[in-house]
This record gives C-alpha cells, structure tokens and sequence, in this order.
C-alpha cells in the first residue's frame, strides 16, 4: 500500500514529467493543450448579456416591469441622497437642470466644523474633538470643501443602508442555519469579485448618476456588516440568552433587548467597516456618475494633473481619518452607555444636541449678513498642487536614466522571463497542478474545488489573461514579501520603529486605491513595471501588520527557554519567532494577494493586459457579460488562493501544536 507522502511525490513527479513532454511536442501538434478550442468554451458572456437585454426590455413582474422596479428603487434612494446633498452641498433646489431655484443655503462650512468637533468632544473628549475638528478644516483651507460635502452626502446615506441590510441579513443567517450556508459563498464573491465588474450590470439595472454609484457603493461595504453581525450574535453568552428566555421574551423581544444591546459593541465595529469602504469606492463610483473627491481624483488622472490628484486624494484620506476616529469612539462609546432616567429636562437629559441646534441656528443666521461665515474665501485657500508636480518634473528630470535602467532591469530579467514562461505552460497541466497542490494542502474537497475554479477560467476563454493576472500579482506579492515582512520584523524588534510603522500602515491603508497610480504613471510611464510598482505599494500593508502581529504574540515563556539555552539574537528571531509566527505571517501574504488582485483591476487604466483589462473594457463598453464572466474569473482566482493558502496556514499550526 503506497503511502499518502509517497503517492503526492509520485504525482508531482508524473505531473512534472508530462508538462515537459507536452511542452516538448510543441503548440503545432497539441494545440487544444496551449489554447482551448473555441469548441470546448463556455458561451456564458453571451449569455450574461442575453438575460440582462431581456431584464431591461422584456421582464414583466405582472404589476410593473423589472425596468419600471429598477428605476422605482433608484427613484426611492435618490429621495434622501438629494436631500443629504441639499443640507451640506448644494442647498435645497427646487426644479432641475439650469431652471432650478435655489431654495435654501447649505450648511455653513463652519458649522459643520464645529458639529463633527461636538460629535468628537462627545464620544472621545476634546483630544477627538480638535482631531476630527482639523481635518474638516483642512478640507476647507485647501479648497475641497464642495466636493468634500458631496463625497460625505453620499456616505451619510450609503453607509446607514448598508449597515442595515447588512446586520439584517446577518440576523436572518444566524436565526436560521440553512441561510447563512446560502449566503456565505454569496458573500465571498461580493468580498471578491473585482468592483469595476460589479458597476456594468449596476450601470445597466439603474442608469449612470449618483444612485447608480451609491447603490455599487452599498454592495461593495455591505459584506462585512453581514460576517460581523453572524458573529457578534453567536458570541453572545448562552446565559444570556437563557436568561431572555426564563424572563418570557418572545423570539423578537429576545433579539430586540438581549441579543442586540449585548452584540452592539461589536456591531458598531461592522458600522466603521461599512463606513470605510464606502470611502474607498468613492473613486471607482464617480466612473459611474458619482461626483465629489472621487471625480475629482478620476478628472485628475486623465489630466495626469499629479498635484491635482493628490490633493483629492489626501483629502479623502482626511475625510476617511476623521469618520473612521468618530466611529470608532462611538462604538467604544456605546459599551458603556447608560439609560438615565429621570425628571430631567430635554436640555439637561441632551446638552451636545442642544448645544448643537442653537450654534447651527446662530451661525445659519449670522451666515445670511457675513458671507464669510456660509462659504469659506476662495482668497484663503492653499494649495500644495505645484509643489507634488514639480517634485515629479524634477525627479523626471534628474534621475530619468536611473530610474529607466531600474525598470528596463527588472522587466527583462524578472517581469519577462516569468511572464513568458507561465505562457508557456499547458493550460491542463496547470489546472491538474493546483488540483493536486489542494488535495496535498486541504484533501479531496479543496482539490475538487481548485480544480472547478481554474476550469472556469480556461473554458470561458480567458486563460492568457489568467495566467497574465497570475504573473503580475504573484510578482507583486514576492516584491510586496520581500519589503513587509523585514519591515515587519524590524518593527516588532524596535518598539519606536514598530509605533511609527503602524502609523504609516494606517496612512498607506486609508490612500484610496487610485492615489498610487498617478505618481507611478509620472514617473514610469504606461506597462507592465508601473503596474507591479502601484500593486506592490499599495498591498504591502497586511504583510507588515501580519507580520508585526504574529512575531509579538509568540508566547514569551517560549522566547525565555531559547534565551536559557543559549540562543543568540538571531537564533532566538530564525528558529522561534518566525516559526511560531509563519502562520500568521502567511495569512499577512493571502490577505497582500486578495488586495494586488483588487488592484491590478485599476492598473489596467495603465496598460496591462491581463483580467483587470477585460473588466476595464466592459464597463467602458457596458457589455454586461464580458465584465462579469472577467469578473468572476479574478474573484475565483482569489478564492483558489485564499483557500490553498488558509488550508496551509490549519497545517502549519496543527504542526506546530498552536490550534
């Protein structure tokens, strides 16, 4: 009886030995095993595209059609997203178009400063206060004020929708089992599949505005709320439950008065995911007809108006700090709320929103004699645009050649040679490949699943784009690798290092996506090499945080032995820490995959040819098929890799006795 080691041996052998043979014989006599034939291929993008033709034009839910449903839906949102817009934008209009009558001011850019200080001082004191208090400030000083207004109208909506139906559904999951196995692979893909492929059927279902972006904005924040809502519940105490029951709680008084109060500190920090992500599709939702920072960064790019950019792109950094702080405090906050009943007076039982309906009063009013109080001076506007541009010209200038021998360096002896050779592989050779790394690393499950998932890829007929994706991300990632994890250990090493390395993850995590491409395209042009830099700088976070992470709880008593047995500095990092702490570091290096391939779906507005590029071209064409089937192409490479490697990760634990 062969062994379970010795057979994977035998079939890694074998596998090896007929990739070469195959390669050996050539394209000429094994075409179907370099290309598939258009025969074998799944005719989904057609499809796709037929049954949402028929949606739109045909579908008939008997009262109204799936059209008339679709545009009743973005007619509803559209009614709180104007007036959200009207209070701290644009002002309550009344008409359309040029014809509009402007019927009230927005709010002072003032007052809402002082609002949010208010909100701040409440949650967290005046160290939040003055924070969140300089930030909005900051929007105003440097001339982002409107759009600032526009891109927070629109998050004030999203967010709250999203947080809803998000804990709504993760309610329905854990009141009923065979609904959250239904809707955890749903949820996988929306955590998966590219955002770009997610805004042609949007486009198609709801027409190109502001509605359109708010509702890809709530699908793309919405997952988390679900998973943490799941989990928060369960984590509630069986006591208290019971206790719930004993007391004569029907099932939604148990919900509504234990389950909930005792799951809310938790909940709330599902409310800052939702708020988070919604900030970091502000960018890809204005291509959808969103305005504000985002369609501001976006009109920079294509202007390749480097300063321009970046200062969209710091202000919807700031505009992301300040609300991420706020809802953080809130949440904590609402761990120790009390319920405070007494004969007290509305004033006295709500001093902060009292306080705040008299200023907003007051400045409102005085805002209709001071004009300086309702619009903040253009005259006292900065602007740090011609410095980051001149910054780009002078290193342009001065460092062009080195820069360009970089660059023509790697793409020749690292970018090229791999690209090439994952080209050259037979396809079927490397579906059985990831199918046999599968069954080695999770059994017989994984490996049926790894192996579905790169079929698809290949019968849809988009396995050189695959392999393309595959190529750049896993550069990246080795890049990425390389510079996180020695950064990582750097940090957890020198305590100093590792605070000021936090401080610059958070900084690097809160840059919208887009940000990195503009001084990557100044400088390294269009290709292949400026896309792996943008992927490389903007993935590189988990795999510091990761790895900071997993080397500090390694157990101290373990770092303790080593010292007693007389383990130098370096033995004690090599042969205890990074061991014990290479699972957690691994899962840094799955969570910089799941970011490079969300990525590398941008930088194909830099040139790639690869997944990102199909998506690209089928939102810029609204072929709603093409996108999706693109889409889900770079979704099930993701989840091929988050599953190979979490499933190596349960291994290496289970060796290294941490479960």
């Amino acid at each position: 009886m062969i062994s379970r080691k010795t057979g994977l041996r035998l079939g890694w052998t074998a596998l090896v030995a007929l990739t070469t043979l195959i390669i050996i014989i050539g394209k000429s006599e094994l075409k179907w095993a370099f290309k598939v034939p258009r025969d074998w291929r799944l005719p989904l993008k057609k499809e796709i595209s037929t049954f949402m033709d028929w949606l739109i034009n045909t579908a008939d839910l008997g009262v109204l059609t799936f059209y008339e449903l679709t545009r009743g839906i973005s007619w509803i949102l559209e009614l709180p997203l104007n007036l959200a817009t009207g209070i701290f934008a644009t002002g309550i209009l009344q008409g359309e178009g040029s014809a509009a009558v402007q019927l009230t001011q927005p709010v002072s850019w003032l007052a809402v400063i002082l609002l949010v200080m208010a909100i701040g001082h409440y949650a967290q004191g005046w160290r939040l206060s003055i924070l969140v208090g300089v930030c909005f400030t900051y929007l105003a000083v440097f001339g982002q004020w409107e759009s600032a207004m526009l891109t927070l109208s629109s998050i004030l909506i999203a967010a709250p929708i999203g947080v809803v139906v998000g804990a709504l559904l993760g309610i329905f999951a854990y009141k009923w089992r065979w609904f959250e196995k239904v809707i955890t692979p749903v949820l996988d893909l929306m955590q998966t599949v590219p955002v770009f492929a997610y805004l042609v059927p949007i486009l198609f279902l709801f027409g190109f505005g502001p509605v359109a972006a708010m509702i890809a904005t709530i699908i793309y924040a919405m997952p988390p709320m679900v998973r943490i809502s799941i989990l928060s519940l369960k984590q509630v105490p069986v006591e208290l439950s019971e206790a719930g029951a004993m007391s004569g709680c029907t099932s939604l008084q148990q919900l509504r008065k234990v389950l909930i109060p005792s799951a809310l500190p938790s909940l709330m920090i599902g409310v800052n995911q939702v708020i988070m992500l919604s900030l970091n599709m502000v960018i890809i939702a204005s291509m959808i007809g969103a305005g504000g920072l985002g369609y501001d960064v976006l009109s920079a790019l294509r202007r390749l108006d480097i300063g321009g950019g970046i200062e969209s792109g710091v202000a919807i950094v700031v505009l992301a700090i300040a609300l991420d702080r706020l809802s953080q405090a809130l949440a904590e906050r609402s761990e120790h709320i009390t319920s405070d009943v007494g004969k007290k007076s509305f004033v006295q039982s709500h001093p902060y929103t009292t306080a705040s309906v008299v200023m907003l009063i007051v400045i409102s009013l005085g805002a209709s004699v001071i004009g300086w109080l309702q619009t903040y001076p253009d005259s006292m506007t900065i602007t740090t645009g011609d410095f980051w541009s001149d910054l780009v010209k002078y290193i342009n200038v001065n460092y062009f050649d080195q820069i360009e021998a970089v660059k023509v360096f790697i793409l020749l002896n690292v970018l090229g040679p791999v690209k090439r050779f994952l080209l050259m592989l037979p396809w079927p050779m490397v579906v059985l490949g990831v199918a046999l790394l599968g069954y080695q690393l999770g059994g017989l499950k994984l490996s049926a699943l790894t192996f579905c998932l790169m079929l698809f890829c290949a019968l849809v007929g988009l396995w050189d784009k695959t392999m393309v994706t595959v190529y750049l991300c896993g550069i990246s990632v080795v890049f990425a690798g390389l510079i996180g994890i020695p950064m990582g250990i750097l940090g957890a090493e020198n305590k100093v290092f590792g605070r000021f390395l936090e401080t610059v993850i958070d900084t690097l995590q809160t840059l919208p996506s887009f940000v990195y491409l503009m001084p990557v395209v100044m400088l390294f042009r269009v290709g292949d090499f400026a896309a792996m830099i943008a992927v490389v700088a903007y993935s590189v976070a988990p795999a510091v945080r990761y790895t900071l992470h997993g080397i500090r709880q390694v157990d101290p008593q373990l770092v303790e032995a080593g010292v007693a047995s007389g383990c130098t500095r370096w033995q004690l990092l090599t042969k205890i820490k990074l061991k014990l702490a290479m699972p957690e570091i691994m899962l840094g290096i799955n969570q910089t995959v799941m970011l490079a391939l969300s990525m590398l779906v941008i930088t194909a507005l830099v040139g790639t040819r690869e997944l990102g590029q199909e998506v690209y071209i089928a939102l810029t064409k609204a072929d709603t098929g093409r996108g999706i089937v693109a889409g889900l192409c770079v979704a099930f490479l993701a989840i091929t890799t988050d599953r190979l490697i979490h499933a190596g990760v349960a291994k290496s634990r289970a060796r290294l006795g941490l479960n």
